[in-house]
């Protein structure tokens, strides 16, 4: 029932200010004052991947934006909005692209069969899909393609992410923020590396790169 649902949750809330209040009375107060987020999370919004959980980290400590399928999508004034307040305002060290193994947006990518609105959305997983259409095919278990997939769209979403010009503008600055792309397993609960760290426009594709603002001159 939908009140039960209610009632946990607002008991969770207070058992969590209770043990927090516990063990370390002066945590709200002090997060109240700002946030100083050394990390932006760009993940899945599937609820068995929650960032600061599997991360073992606190509240203010990560900056998150999820959405489904852990897409970056150069259109998407939302993820965009996100992440230029956490590398412009909070000047995040690391931005990461986190995705999942037995991710519902991959596959059903996978599929030729219509959900409805989604599919709009589920067509930039598609665009993975194609890009790497040889590689996949030749995987006969429809397990591992699945598990190939999501490991692709990691990687080409993190290849969205430094074409951006948010991303490319900051590392001209301060050569921050590094990217990284990772993959959770939600079976054994580890976290894997599967795109290289992108630290600079050397690392992605000179397609994308855009050359440094000429600077202005004051009459």
């Amino acid at each position: 029932m939908p009140e039960d649902t209610y009632k946990q949750l607002k008991d969770g809330n207070r058992k969590f200010v209770e043990l927090t209040n516990l063990h370390n009375p002066e945590f709200f107060s002090s997060l109240s004052e700002t946030q100083k987020p050394k990390a932006l999370w760009i993940g899945c919004a599937d609820s068995r991947v929650p960032a600061n959980q599997i991360t073992g980290t606190l509240p203010g400590e990560v900056f998150v934006h999820r959405n489904i399928a852990n897409v970056v999508v150069h259109t998407d004034l939302n993820c965009l909005s996100v992440l230029e307040y956490a590398v412009n305002v909070l000047e995040v060290k690391l931005v990461v692209v986190c995705g999942h193994y037995g991710c519902g947006g991959v596959a059903a990518s996978l599929s030729n069969k219509s959900h409805g609105m989604i599919d709009n959305w589920l067509n930039h997983i598609k665009d993975v899909r194609r890009l790497h259409r040889d590689e996949l095919e030749a995987i006969e278990d429809e397990d591992e393609r699945l598990r190939r997939l999501v490991e692709l769209n990691v990687i080409e979403q993190v290849n969205n992410l430094c074409a951006t010009s948010i991303i490319q503008e900051s590392w001209q600055k301060r050569k921050l923020p590094y990217v990284h792309g990772w993959v959770y397993d939600i079976s054994n609960g580890i976290l894997k590396d599967v795109a290289e760290k992108v630290t600079s426009q050397h690392g992605i594709s000179d397609i994308y790169r855009f050359e440094p603002k000429a600077k202005s001159v004051k009459s």
